[in-house]
């Protein structure tokens, strides 16, 4: 029997809280530990193809055909910084009208975990990048993904929100009567500026909202300009300044999921 993909939903209520940095340097750092990964963009933004230096893809070559109900079984992969163990599968902004037709679907919140069952990646990990907006795009990475990612932003909203982001995940899983749920991995702490008062006292009230919620805590991703200056040049920090120290930021979650690899299973 074929191991299980891991597929990981990277989520969270709101933007700027840093999904695609987390997405696109998790996959590098996955990919350093000799698996591959592929990448597939469900955000309308498409803030992928700046993070990986793609040109915008036309729709017919992007998530949207995959999503579309004549699909092929032929996805439309791009390698990503001249990586073929790298790969995205490109986000497109007409994904809010694909999302108008998914609900009026038959199965309509299952279509691309029905897509990676009936035209499987090669890849060892799967990782989406989710909108911001909740709703059945988000739907459809909760029941494709074998495990959640949720950053939090060290702000008011965001720290407040997250009990409720959990348990509408927690929900949304009942109600597509997914079996086994797809588990919380980790709350991620994002952009992290160790000079704000706030933000040190939000972190930490974090473990506190971690234990109640029953889901682990990762260590905080730093807040750096050089995360904007890498992805102005379409690389991931690691290739861009390999000496940072926010590159070790992301080694804890990609040992993790390595593990699962390896294991076969989540």
């Amino acid at each position: 029997m074929p191991k299980q993909k891991i597929v990981i939903g990277i989520l969270a209520n709101a933007g700027g809280v840093g999904k695609t940095t987390l997405a696109v340097h998790l996959a590098y750092e996955i990919c350093k530990r000799g698996q591959t990964v592929a990448l597939i963009d469900l955000d309308p933004q498409r803030a992928l193809d700046v993070f990986c230096g793609l040109p915008s893809a036309e729709a017919e070559n992007s998530v949207v055909r995959v999503l579309g109900k004549d699909f092929d079984g032929n996805w439309p992969l791009v390698s990503a910084w001249s990586d073929p163990n790298i790969e995205v599968c490109q986000g497109h902004p007409t994904m809010a009208q694909v999302a108008n037709d998914l609900v009026i679907r038959r199965r309509g919140e299952y279509v691309l975990a029905d897509r990676l069952k009936s035209h499987p990646l090669r890849h060892d990990v799967i990782i989406l990048d989710c909108p911001a907006t909740i709703g059945i795009i988000c739907e459809n990475a909760i029941a494709a993904s074998t495990g959640l990612l949720v950053p939090i932003q060290l702000e008011m909203k965001s720290v407040s929100g997250v009990a409720d982001l959990v348990q509408w995940l927690i929900g949304i899983a009942d109600d597509l009567m997914l079996d086994p749920h797809p588990p919380i991995l980790g709350l991620i702490p994002s952009l992290y500026d160790n000079s704000r008062a706030i933000h040190r006292q939000y972190l930490q009230q974090l473990p506190e909202v971690a234990e109640q919620l029953r889901v682990k805590l990762y260590p905080q991703i730093r807040d750096s300009s050089e995360f904007k200056n890498s992805s102005a040049n379409g690389l991931p920090l690691q290739k861009y300044r390999p000496a940072h120290q926010a590159c070790k930021d992301f080694k804890t979650i990609a040992d993790d999921i390595v593990t699962l690899v390896r294991k076969g299973k989540l």
